[in-house]
């Protein structure tokens, strides 16, 4: 029975490539509102998991509901996604990369990406392909953000950019998703986005070792998130 508490619940989730298991009966429940983080290293399922939230892969096995719902049209209407490479075309502008949002997304609030824009110093008029990576993961994000969704995912949003895009980014995370929403990032960049998460879920081998609250898992260890991290995966 679906519990109305949680954004999304997922039950024994399981996803395999031939042999190869990149989910191996995940469990796993996000109640609204909350920030989580989504830990591990490369190759632990982050990205695989993800890609079954947002509906891009089929799950092998198990269950997954977003605000009860499987992944489909209705999902896709309330969750708004960052994908962990660039998705916009490098012939098109700035101002081409909003009208798609606009297009595709009733709940796009362009008020709200020309105050992003302006936060993060693009203009309208610049072209992607002018676009350092650190510029084209603000770009990128903002459009994500400029969204009034339910669920935000973000998959890996800091890696490979420079520290002043990095904390950029985060201020705007931290800023900008609606309050009453819930958020997912998986990182493997723990130190820089420790402190936004309400929960923590780490996983290894497609499988969550340890999940809990970022900051009782704090008191509990006697040590900062990303210490555990390294504790975990060292």
């Amino acid at each position: 029975m679906y519990d109305v508490d949680n954004i999304v619940e997922i039950k024994n989730l399981t996803k395999s490539y031939g042999r190869k298991l990149a989910l191996d009966n995940l469990n796993l429940n996000i109640k609204k509102g909350k920030v989580v983080g989504i830990l591990g290293p490369n190759g632990s399922g982050k990205t695989t998991l993800i890609k079954i939230l947002v509906g891009i892969l089929r799950q092998t096995k198990g269950e997954v509901l977003i605000n009860g719902y499987k992944p489909g049209v209705q999902t896709k209407s309330i969750v708004s996604y960052l994908p962990d490479r660039n998705f916009l075309y490098e012939w098109m502008k700035v101002e081409d990369a909003i009208e798609m949002y606009k297009d595709f997304y009733a709940d796009f609030d362009e008020k709200k990406c020309d105050d992003l824009l302006q936060f993060m110093r693009l203009e309208r008029d610049m072209k992607v392909n002018s676009l350092s990576k650190g510029m084209k993961e603000k770009l990128n994000l903002t459009l994500v953000l400029s969204r009034k969704a339910k669920l935000y995912i973000l998959d890996e949003p800091i890696a490979g950019v420079d520290p002043v895009a990095r904390d950029q980014i985060l201020d705007a995370i931290i800023n900008n998703y609606e309050e009453n929403s819930s958020m997912i990032i998986t990182t493997h960049l723990v130190r820089y986005m420790e402190k936004i998460f309400d929960e923590v879920a780490f996983i290894s081998d497609g499988k969550i070792i340890l999940e809990g609250n970022a900051e009782k898992l704090r008191e509990d260890k006697f040590m900062q998130i990303d210490d555990l991290y390294k504790e975990i995966f060292g």
